[in-house]
């Protein structure tokens, strides 16, 4: 059943796409409950509004829905049922509640997640997320969904204070986790592109900032050219998204091709550059990084760096 306006909300993981989250649910007037280890990422939550908790059970204790926003599946199953001598938020939300799970996994994972959950006797929305840090923070997330209708019912008022447009894609948990991989297959590799091309116009020596204008307005742009590149031009590789995001993603891609028997070669290369790019060091900084490993390989100066750093 759709939530009454008494019915508490829970966020795990308040990283640069959760917080955006716990934020736009806070601005809809709901309760909202949260936890993160970052304290900083905390405090922000806290001072607007919403309540920090001590750990993931203690933020989805009493909870209705409870919205995981990490990183993999490994981490979305010790969130939600703990592990060794810690408690689990399906051992403190409410019976009957919903877990909203976004993140990037395998299908096959969202499938056992689901199960789980069922067996705890909550229902369980497959629903990854796309759109970034700003569209987050404005409540304007794209949301890839699927389970049961119940669980959509129930999660209702949750996505329409977080998402511009949510895709209904079928009845089962997986199918959502699907769509998200073929959208992180494309993301990946039209970031790898992004970055080939801006440090190929360095090499001929073009302006950069005349060649971010020339091709945002040309066949050749992308989502991920406009959004990433201004990055590389700042010289600013704050992690917006990380390199080992995709690294995570796009091995999640090449173990569903290899599973399915269906070439890859695409996604499979730009796997490597982000791989190089982390083995760099560079695999906690924004995936625009890999601009700054070709720039290294090859000798070139991108703004806010040097050949030799």
């Amino acid at each position: 059943m759709p939530m009454s306006g008494t019915d508490a909300i829970a966020v795990i993981g308040l990283g640069s796409m959760g917080l955006g989250i716990g934020l736009s649910i806070l601005k809809a007037s709901m309760p909202v409950s949260g936890f993160d280890p970052n304290t900083d990422a905390l405090g922000k939550f806290a001072a607007a509004g919403g309540r920090p908790a001590t750990d993931a059970a203690d933020a989805a204790r009493d909870s209705d829905i409870v919205v995981v926003v990490v990183v993999n599946a490994a981490q979305t199953e010790t969130v939600l049922f703990g592990g060794g001598d810690r408690e689990g938020a399906v051992h403190t939300m409410r019976r009957g509640g919903i877990v909203i799970s976004s993140a990037t996994m395998a299908p096959e994972d969202a499938r056992r997640l689901g199960r789980r959950c069922a067996e705890a006797g909550l229902l369980y929305l497959d629903a990854p997320m796309s759109g970034g840090v700003a569209r987050a923070a404005n409540g304007e997330l794209t949301v890839m969904a699927s389970g049961a209708p119940d669980a959509f019912a129930r999660a209702e008022p949750v996505l329409q204070a977080i998402a511009k447009t949510v895709y209904r894609l079928g009845d089962e948990p997986g199918i959502g986790a699907s769509f998200k991989m073929v959208n992180q297959l494309l993301a990946g590799v039209h970031i790898a592109a992004a970055c080939e091309a801006i440090t190929f116009a360095k090499r001929l020596g073009l302006d950069l900032d005349k060649v971010f204008e020339v091709i945002t307005a040309s066949a050749g742009n992308s989502w991920m050219f406009e959004n990433r590149i201004p990055h590389v031009l700042s010289g600013d590789y704050s992690p917006a998204s990380a390199v080992d995001i995709f690294s995570k993603d796009l091995g999640i891609v090449a173990d569903m091709g290899r599973s399915e028997k269906f070439p890859t070669p695409l996604a499979a290369n730009a796997l490597q550059l982000f791989l190089m790019t982390s083995a760099a060091g560079m695999g906690r900084d924004d995936d625009a990084s890999v601009a700054r490993m070709i720039a290294k390989m090859t000798g070139l100066d991108l703004p806010g760096m040097t050949p030799t750093t």
